[in-house]
């Protein structure tokens, strides 16, 4: 039998099922605290400013608070409740990814 592997995804989503927070998002705001931009952000992922600017202001709206702030002479950072949101993603991805091992283990071996 081949090897077999389980690979799950996670998303935080709003009582509309609008996503509050993925994979993609947690990658955006990674990128943001790496670099401090956008710009630089977006480059990295591929994706144009206005896309990844675009998820970041969707999540703001839903969660009805600022997760990114923007200076012109400082670049951007996370606000404490974008900081907060991405720790506690983090978190919950790997606790969701030992559990799922666990189960999976369970069912198909290892």
């Amino acid at each position: 039998m081949a090897s077999l592997r389980l690979k799950s995804r996670q998303w935080i989503v709003d009582e509309h099922n609008n996503i509050i927070m993925g994979e993609g998002r947690r990658e955006i705001l990674e990128n943001i605290e790496k670099t401090g931009s956008i710009n630089q952000t977006a480059k990295i992922m591929k994706m144009s400013y206005k896309g990844v600017w675009s998820k970041i202001k969707a999540t703001e709206g839903y969660m009805k608070t600022k997760i990114v702030e923007t200076d012109k002479k400082r670049g951007s950072q996370l606000t404490k409740e974008g900081k907060i949101l991405l720790k506690k993603y983090t978190l919950l991805k790997k606790r969701c990814v030992k559990a799922d091992d666990k189960v999976f283990n369970a069912i198909f071996g290892k």
